[in-house]
């Protein structure tokens, strides 16, 4: 009644040549070299599925790969971008919030409350923390105009970018911190 797409010799199903309706019905099953299609219900199917499952190589992650400065950069340009995003737009919400109810929340009482209620190695470390993250993220994103001109897209200069992106947060991060 079902025919095989393949030809002989050749092992395994291409899904690509299968429509949905066959694939619920068909499932392949090795013998011997050759590939056998029969009918099955949807109670075998899933127990093939679960039986392939188990051996299954496990896919390789971060792990087996060496760390690169590329893609520390990377991740901590995206962590930034949402941290620095996340706070801003928090901040402007409340301030909004505040002033369609009458809650009374504004710069003079927010100023007030900062300092005479944040100890100052908390206010130390807040600065450290926004100050260093806007840093590097304003850095990287001068890099990556840099990388849109076409410029600095070796291996060499993607490393040289970074490291000059270190440079300037260790800088302008630390100028920040002494407001």
């Amino acid at each position: 009644m079902f025919k095989s797409f393949l030809k002989p010799g050749i092992v395994g199903l291409r899904p690509t040549l299968m429509t949905s309706n066959t694939r619920g019905l068909m499932a392949a099953v090795r013998h011997q070299g050759t590939v056998v299609t029969k009918m099955t219900s949807e109670k075998e199917q899933n127990e093939l599925l679960v039986s392939q499952r188990k051996v299954r190589p496990v896919s390789p992650h971060l792990t087996i790969y060496q760390p690169q400065l590329t893609w520390y950069l990377s991740s901590l340009h995206r962590v930034s971008g949402v941290f620095l995003a996340l706070v801003f737009y928090s901040v402007t919400i409340g301030f909004g919030v505040s002033t369609v109810f009458g809650l009374g929340l504004s710069t003079e009482n927010l100023a007030q409350f900062y300092n005479e209620k944040v100890p100052s190695w908390m206010d130390l470390t807040v600065k450290a923390g926004y100050g260093y993250l806007f840093a590097f993220h304003f850095g990287n994103g001068i890099r990556h105009l840099i990388w849109d001109a076409g410029k600095e897209l070796t291996i060499k200069g993607v490393y040289r970018t970074g490291y000059a992106v270190l440079a300037l947060t260790a800088i302008m991060g630390s100028y920040i911190l002494t407001w």
